[in-house]
């Protein structure tokens, strides 16, 4: 079987038209359609069946895709255990969390590590989505739950605490709550019901409180932690803020320092079967030991 022609079916499998294939190959929808076509003929079997609204794989198409795929994902594990190999880490590292922790804690982190590791080149991919690791979709993850992924290995990070919080600006403009039963007539940010969220109980003060999400001009909802964050150092609303953000912003101030908001664990996440990446143990190492460092300040 052409090894060509098997890559091409396989893109074209994925992206439902000879037109989008040909635009993530470079090629020709017409140079596409033959070398599909030409596979067809070799096989004695039709791939595809052709509809005006795009393709659909035959059962036949399944069967083939299937194992296209398998045999891919082989050879790209082939390719990553080679370079894995080599004396020192170097090549792609992909890297899934959600953006708030990206922006305001993995970022700021990452030029001590490139100074270690120039050759490592460093993907992020940011999305309350949690990426399946066992599929190639990234190679690690920092997650902020433990994962329902079976044979993937879970290193604790940290725990990120949290603070009700607002700005010196919204205080001089609406005044400065003194109990938590005044929050009910403040501006209140949450995370939309119902959303994918990073971490369970994103809404627990609302929760508390009994307050509304539905229907309330002093409920504002964003999906986004970095959002959230804005809205409250601009003066919008009042919201839970991770304490590592809160106690180094001279706009926010804490509120309520005693009362107890549940705590988030945040982990490190990657595939049994790359236990033994340099790229992986060396990010990961590195991470331990920063937030190590940082405790020990």
């Amino acid at each position: 079987m052409d090894w060509d022609k098997l890559k091409i079916f396989k893109t074209v499998a994925e992206a439902g038209s000879f037109t989008h294939a040909g635009e993530i190959l470079n090629l020709s929808q017409s140079a596409v359609s033959r070398q599909v076509g030409a596979l067809e003929d070799n096989l004695g079997h039709p791939l595809f069946h052709r509809h005006a609204r795009g393709l659909v794989l035959t059962e036949q198409g399944e069967i083939l895709f299937e194992a296209a795929r398998d045999v891919f994902e082989k050879l790209k594990d082939a390719q990553t255990r080679l370079s894995d190999s080599r004396l020192l880490p170097e090549g792609l590292l992909t890297i899934t969390t959600v953006d708030f922790i990206a922006s305001s804690w993995l970022v700021p982190k990452l030029a001590g590590f490139k100074d270690i590791y120039p050759k490592i080149q460093v993907t992020l991919l940011l999305d309350n989505r949690v990426y399946d690791l066992m599929r190639r979709e990234a190679d690690v993850g920092i997650r902020l739950q433990k994962t329902e992924q079976a044979d993937v290995i879970e290193k604790k990070i940290t725990t990120l605490r949290f603070s009700l919080c607002l700005s010196k600006h919204y205080r001089e403009r609406h005044g400065q709550p003194k109990t938590l039963e005044d929050l009910r007539n403040h501006v209140m940010i949450g995370h939309p019901v119902g959303m994918e969220t990073p971490f369970v109980r994103p809404n627990w003060i609302f929760n508390t409180l009994g307050i509304e999400h539905e229907n309330n001009p002093n409920v504002m909802m964003l999906n986004s932690m970095s959002a959230r964050y804005a809205a409250v150092k601009h003066g919008v609303g009042i919201a839970a803020l991770p304490d590592y953000v809160s106690r180094h912003d001279p706009d926010l101030e804490p509120l309520f320092p005693d009362l107890e908001i549940p705590s988030v664990d945040m982990f490190f996440v990657y595939p049994q079967e790359r236990r033994n990446s340099k790229r992986i143990v060396v990010f990961r190492d590195y991470l331990l030991n920063t937030v190590r460092a940082e405790l020990e300040r």
